[in-house]
């Protein structure tokens, strides 16, 4: 059976982030335009559908790390903060909480994720149909993989070009005249 643990993650994220651009309860909000993803960046993301990336990856997140906070997502997407040549060392930090925060709850209304308050680990989990719904978009991907795989394993036998036959004629032909002289020395 695939899951998503057998596809290619950059892929999956791609893909789900198609998919989730449809549903009507994942759309990002009006300051979305404006923000930057965290206090380490500079600007603000470029990609217009960036919002329905970063849901697609921190739904890929929440479902290989099991049940994860915001705290532990923040880290996850943080990055350093450059603070001049070679002035000051850059510093790591944690990317914005709000962006992460409204991503879980637009998840969690979508049906997708589920709130964890039973075990050790709290936060949110993949609910059964944010399983499948990974799951699907992974038997989609896997297939496709598989054949561009076998592809460039298999070795290219090309036809011989003009040169290169002549060049094989020419060593034919020098065989028996080699061997010949070959024989006359003994």
């Amino acid at each position: 059976m695939v899951t998503a643990f057998d596809a290619d993650p950059q892929v999956l994220i791609e893909r789900t982030a198609k998919e989730l651009k449809n549903n009507s309860k994942i759309q990002p909000p009006e300051w979305a335009k404006f923000v930057k993803t965290g206090s380490h960046k500079e600007k603000p993301p470029i990609n217009p559908d960036w919002w329905h990336v970063r849901a697609a990856a921190v739904l890929r997140s929440v479902y290989i790390k099991g049940p994860i906070g915001v705290s532990k997502l923040r880290t996850k997407y943080g990055g350093k903060v450059y603070r001049g040549k070679s002035v000051k060392p850059p510093h790591f930090r944690k990317c914005s909480g709000s962006i992460i925060r409204k991503i879980l709850q637009q998840l969690e209304s979508a049906g997708l994720l589920e709130k964890e308050d039973k075990n050790i680990k709290k936060g949110r989990k993949v609910s059964g149909n944010g399983r499948k719904f990974l799951d699907n978009i992974a038997k989609e991907i896997v297939p496709v993989q598989e054949k561009q795989a076998q592809k460039s394993t298999e070795p290219e036998q090309k036809p011989a070009s003009a040169p290169e036959q002549e060049k094989e004629k020419l060593k034919e032909q020098q065989k028996p005249a080699t061997e010949e002289k070959n024989k006359e020395k003994k």
